[in-house]
């Protein structure tokens, strides 16, 4: 199933011959000095705090660190610096400076992560934008003594959530209601055991400070994260090599250029949303509400310039990509000699197909990936003399969403020079022990809920005024989320399991995205659906005046983990509406407690 809508294939075909014809534009990515730049002497060159490739550029590796005798000790540095044009870049950066490193860990390990803080309050937009429009979202840092109990919420507060991981939502692991770390503070250290049962796939991590959220994401602050032993549960990957992609979305870099000349006028006028992004045109063209990049190199806007991946000629491997972004949907596809090639999905937001679905990997010409979510897929690489090309289709996000046009993103080359590798699935493997609990499917709910994601101007007298964006559950009033409140939205047990019917009352697309667990989708508009994925991000397509009925998908909440007990989140993950007060809480109490 592809939640992301489609788009035609002539559309394929134009992007093909778009990325082609890109200009070659080399761009210089030099930061403002920041900190050491500060004490430099005249004439000193300027540190790049979060450096950046060159558009066009081949697609790095990220920097791997993995787990030795079942631990990972490391220490990151999240920093920011205001660029020459007046942009802010945010990074995870290591003590030797890589930027973003990818984190692998085993079932059963133990991470020790040490954070430091060192953002400066050096982005305007932070200051002016406020999300919540209140008084607790300040640009000022606050003086805390216990990072464990701050819940300041500000332009230079900063936490880790681990995205997708069935941790507990405590202090020191994967809480971001109360968890917040300030410039003033000391080394923070998060520390947390991989459950045993965590499925093998691809997480990540990021920020997760209400209000602030977007701008650190945007910025670039996000990283992979993979449970390793994939191979036992899919043995069809023993021995591929892996490749990680990390794709991310910004500011454009060029806002007031035209539209590319190889690419159809659009008629209508180019207009902004309430966020001020360029609004969906619902033709497959015209300006991107953002920039893309792929493990940083960036594909902009007008001429979308792709990156380069080498592959040995029709080379099989195992491709795991994470859709970083704050507001842009995916619809991936690679194209040889303009034709979509087939793939063959293994996993989605890091869970492996499950066993008892149909036997055979799903193969697909295309897939959607909403932001936050996950994919993991075997390709085969183009054969010898092809090129080929990784493309994001046309996403519909409704008459109010951002507009996510047809772009290129790489070009792929079949080089039998291509350089092997960081990575490899191990060929020898023991299978993953057979699950404990009954398949989710075959549970019966305890109960059914409904929740709705509305939108609405926050002066009801101007439609041009902010929006305000909520999901509420059915017979309770919309309100925004309030970071402070200590009194959960929805209270479930440990060990029950609920549908959770999820409608769309808005014209734009959301993503609907909760923490410490997944779901099986059930249906989607009243049809069923029969997937072998669990996921943790789903699309709940958007409402047209001319349906009789909202939107919905049905979702079937495994809260059976005992790691999940705790009050955690969940919202809509495009980072602006969330950041709105699109977002509530669930309390998951422990078994046998009232």
């Amino acid at each position: 199933m592809n939640f992301s809508q489609s788009s035609i294939r002539r559309q394929a075909v134009r992007i093909a011959c778009l990325g082609l014809i890109g200009l070659c534009a080399v761009m210089s990515w030099n930061g403002m000095a920041q900190n050491k730049a500060k004490s430099a002497q005249p004439g000193a060159p300027q540190i790049d705090l979060c450096p950046r490739p060159a558009v066009g550029s081949a697609v790095p590796e990220p920097v791997e660190l993995r787990s030795s005798h079942g631990v990972l000790k490391l220490d990151l540095k999240i920093q920011n610096v205001r660029e020459q044009d007046g942009s802010v870049r945010y990074c995870y950066s290591t003590p030797d400076g890589a930027q973003a490193p990818t984190l692998r860990v085993h079932p059963g390990d133990r991470v020790v992560l040490r954070l430091k803080n060192d953002l400066k309050d050096i982005d305007p937009e932070a200051k002016t934008s406020d999300p919540m429009r209140g008084p607790i979202c300040s640009a000022k840092p606050h003086k805390v003594s216990n990072p464990c109990d701050s819940g300041a919420m500000t332009a230079t507060s900063t936490n880790l959530h681990f995205h997708g991981m069935s941790m507990p939502p405590v202090c020191h692991q994967d809480d971001v209601l109360k968890t917040s770390i300030q410039p003033d503070d000391g080394v923070f250290e998060y520390s947390f055991q991989v459950p045993m049962d965590e499925p093998p796939g691809l997480y990540w991590y990021h920020p997760h400070v209400h209000g602030f959220s977007s701008r650190q994401v945007q910025g670039g602050a996000s990283g992979a994260l993979i449970v390793e032993g994939i191979e036992r549960a899919i043995p069809e990957v023993a021995g591929l090599p892996e490749r990680v992609l990390v794709i991310r979305d910004q500011n454009l870099l060029h806002p007031d250029a035209p539209p590319s000349k190889s690419e159809p006028p659009v008629m209508s006028k180019a207009q902004l949303d309430s966020d001020g992004d360029a609004q969906n045109t619902g033709t497959g063209f015209g300006k991107p509400s953002k920039d893309l990049s792929i493990n940083f190199v960036p594909v902009p806007y007008p001429n979308y310039e792709p990156a380069t991946i080498r592959i040995k000629p029709g080379q099989r491997q195992l491709w795991r990509i994470l859709n970083s972004s704050s507001v842009t949907y995916l619809n991936l596809a690679l194209l040889y000699q303009r034709k979509p090639q087939s793939i063959g999905i293994v996993a989605i937001d890091g869970v492996p197909k499950q066993q008892e679905g149909n036997g055979s990997i799903p193969w697909v010409d295309h897939i959607g990936i909403p932001p936050g979510s996950r994919v993991e897929f075997i390709m085969n690489g183009p054969p010898p003399g092809v090129t080929g090309l990784l493309v994001t289709r046309t996403v519909d996000t409704g008459p109010v969403g951002e507009n996510d046009p047809n772009r290129a993103l790489a070009l792929i080359k079949a080089d039998p020079q291509a350089p092997e590798l960081a990575s490899t699935l191990p060929t020898a493997h023991a299978p993953l022990p057979a699950a404990k609990l009954p398949p989710l499917r075959d549970v019966k709910p305890v109960r059914t809920r409904k929740l709705f994601f509305t939108e609405v101007p926050s002066n009801p007298n101007d439609p041009n005024s902010p929006t305000d964006f909520y999901i509420t559950e059915e017979g309770q009033q919309p309100k925004l989320f309030d970071p402070h409140s200590r009194v959960p939205n929805i209270t479930v047990h440990q060990g029950d399991v609920e549908d959770w019917i999820i409608e769309n009352r808005s014209p734009e697309l959301h993503a609907f995205h909760i923490h410490q667990i997944h779901f099986l989708v059930m249906e989607v508009n009243g049809k069923p659906v029969d997937e072998p994925f669990l996921r943790d991000t789903v699309n709940v397509p958007y409402y047209k005046s001319t349906e009789l009925s909202y939107p919905s998908v049905r979702l079937r909440m495994d809260f059976r983990d005992p790691h999940a007990v705790g009050t955690f989140l969940y919202h809509c993950h495009l980072l602006e509406h969330e950041d709105g007060g699109m977002m509530g809480t669930v309390r998951v109490v422990a078994r046998g407690k009232k």
